[in-house]
């Protein structure tokens, strides 16, 4: 999660793409329009398996003041490499 966090500051696409699973994966990425990250906070994780659960709060600045993203990332490894697969906002 935090190296995906990272890809999403540095807008690198390449990787965010990569390390995205292929049965999700968008066909692009375009991040030019991107918020100006500014921390991340992970709020809880755990792995089962071959199947893991990231809990995060990601903050940003905008026109408005600081806001903030909240999601719970489900990830899938195979062969021995972590994958998001997909993302859902806590009830």
């Amino acid at each position: 999660m935090r190296s995906r966090y990272t890809a999403f500051v540095l807008q690198l696409d390449d990787y965010l793409l990569a390390s995205w699973h292929p049965s999700t994966r968008p066909p692009e990425l375009d991040l030019k329009n991107s918020p100006k990250w500014a921390r991340l906070e992970v709020v809880s994780s755990h792995a089962e398996g071959d199947r893991g659960q990231v809990h995060f709060r990601a903050y940003y600045r905008s026109s408005q003041g600081m806001q903030m993203m909240e999601e719970e990332s489900d990830f899938i490894r195979e062969n021995g490499q972590w994958f998001y697969h997909q993302g859902q906002t806590p009830a």
